[in-house]
């Protein structure tokens, strides 16, 4: 189905399954944390699954290439991402099972009903409200920025939307781990795996993927750590299975 392009718009290949998303080139455009956090949530067949945060829309239209249809909500404070990420789900015909709303996290539960869903996934605002350069869109610094939202907020958000046993996943810096943890303790989701993501295999960290349970037990492992690029500007070869179709 054919969707309207506003302007400074285009329209990306996902490389999965012929689906496509509509971006806007002024604006907050995804990136391969994104990707990552899709490939890492376990989301099965016919779940419910709610993406906060959600942007462009990128996280459940993956999701939704990579497992098969299921009932993907994704929840966005800005009204024109919102409503983009919605026209994305028209250009891949998948609007009946992937949807996008207009609301804050903090209302999450209000707006899409409280511990109705298997999964919950999020890729954050990263920074303190407070901390590094903002960006002087303040567009793109919500995006980057805990301006809306914080931590606590889309982990409370997480526990309030998920049923007993549900599950979370998240993506985020690894310099905030023990607030993480200390943050997914308070509201009892249990962490379950981590994943450390590093740019080359001898530099830190940039990136944790991390996944919790819903009022599960304290038995976190640490799994094998993800290399991004095995030269400048070239990924490894399990980042190109997880582009591709087989990954």
């Amino acid at each position: 189905m054919d969707a309207p392009l506003l302007i400074n718009e285009r329209i990306d290949d996902l490389g999965r399954r012929g689906y496509r998303i509509i971006q806007n080139r002024t604006r907050f455009c995804f990136g391969v944390d994104a990707v990552l956090l899709s490939w890492f949530a376990d989301v099965r067949k016919g779940e419910r699954v709610v993406d906060l945060c959600s942007g462009t829309g990128i996280v459940p239209l993956l999701m939704d290439a990579r497992y098969g249809a299921g009932d993907y909500t994704g929840l966005e404070i800005l009204p024109d991402m919102a409503d983009m990420a919605n026209r994305s789900a028209m250009l891949n015909d998948v609007e009946t099972h992937v949807r996008f709303i207009r609301g804050d996290v903090k209302d999450a539960a209000e707006l899409l009903g409280k511990g109705q869903f298997q999964a919950v996934t999020v890729n954050p605002p990263y920074m303190p409200a407070g901390s590094g350069l903002r960006n002087p869109d303040r567009e793109m610094a919500i995006a980057r920025h805990e301006i809306l939202c914080t931590l606590e907020d889309v982990v409370r958000a997480a526990k309030s939307l998920l049923e007993t046993g549900g599950r979370f996943y998240m993506v985020h810096r690894p310099g905030r781990l023990p607030e993480i943890l200390s943050v997914m303790e308070a509201y009892r989701i249990a962490p379950e795996r981590a994943v450390f993501v590093h740019p080359f295999a001898d530099k830190d960290a940039a990136m944790v993927l991390i996944s919790g349970i819903s009022g599960g037990r304290n038995r976190m492992r640490t799994e094998a750590p993800l290399i991004l690029y095995e030269a400048p500007g070239k990924y490894t070869e399990q980042v190109l299975k997880i582009y591709r179709e087989d990954g």
